[in-house]
């Protein structure tokens, strides 16, 4: 059975936008758009629109809010599959519970300090670091020409090729679909003397040296993809320095910027790495971030 892409939604700019990019995907890869907001009595966007009264008042408005929002998108995309859930209740657990038989979950992101909408504090880095499917920000400012011939899937490879395989197979199914070229990122740094072991510098020794050995590391992660999709265009891009800024160095001509996560938890929550959290807050363009298996 396939599997919809999810959006999230809450009224803000952001989720609106991020609707209408879910129903540009959707229709891309010719799967159903679900429309999920949840919301609780008195929640904060139900006060702040000045929507007094019992539950049934606020209930009442939240559903006439998503059925307008929805309506904008089917008037676009008539042939399009939508359904809509209104839940009341938690918004980070019914949006983890939803986007379990999803193939990605869409979410409004403001970015530049802090994420907002769905993403009040900590729920969003919740929702982030629970999810099993693929989960993508998207700004209030997106617009169908961003995604235009000439802008790029940017896509983050580290370590071993495993260590990235989800991250490249969303970046390069989503290249097909829209007709892109992908440009794999391979960032790295000189380790500390410590690091190296007898192993490490036979292969450094056998490549020539650190960066032929990062290209030929990231060859190998990438040539799989290049054959399962043989149609995508690639760039192999590896360069020096942290993978946040190699990343965004590239990251003005991307339409989409992909990075995979590790989620881990610690005394004061979740936490969903350093590279994805900082795309989310310092990329423009819309952000994938795709859990490892």
């Amino acid at each position: 059975m396939t599997r919809p892409i999810i959006a999230g939604v809450d009224g803000s700019q952001e989720s609106l936008a991020a609707l209408a990019w879910a129903a540009r995907e959707a229709v891309r890869r010719g799967l159903a758009l679900r429309v999920v907001h949840a919301w609780r009595v008195h929640a904060q966007e139900v006060i702040e629109a000045g929507i007094g009264g019992d539950a049934d008042s606020q209930a009442e408005w939240v559903h006439g809010a998503v059925t307008d929002a929805v309506g904008t998108v089917t008037a676009r995309h008539p042939d399009l599959a939508v359904t809509t859930d209104v839940v009341e209740g938690p918004v980070a657990d019914t949006l983890v519970a939803a986007a379990a038989d999803a193939e990605m979950l869409v979410l409004g992101s403001r970015g530049h300090g802090r994420i907002v909408g769905f993403l009040l504090g900590s729920v969003g880095q919740q929702v982030i670091a629970a999810t099993t499917c693929p989960v993508v920000l998207v700004r209030a400012g997106d617009q169908p020409s961003s995604e235009a011939a000439g802008r790029e899937v940017v896509v983050g490879q580290q370590g071993d090729p495993e260590d990235s395989a989800d991250a490249l197979r969303f970046a390069f199914e989503t290249a097909a679909a829209r007709g892109a070229t992908v440009r794999v990122v391979r960032a790295w740094n000189l380790p500390p003397v410590f690091a190296y072991s007898p192993g490490s510098l036979k292969l450094l020794d056998e490549a020539g040296g650190l960066e032929p050995y990062e290209r030929k590391s990231l060859a190998a992660a990438v040539r799989p993809w290049r054959e399962r999709f043989p149609d995508v265009p690639v760039e192999e891009h590896v360069e020096m320095g942290s993978a946040s800024q190699v990343l965004l160095s590239v990251a003005g001509t991307a339409q989409l910027m992909v990075v995979g996560r590790r989620a881990h938890r610690t005394a004061v929550g979740a936490r969903i790495g350093s590279v994805a959290h900082g795309m989310l807050h310092h990329a423009d363009c819309p952000v994938a971030v795709v859990p490892h298996a």
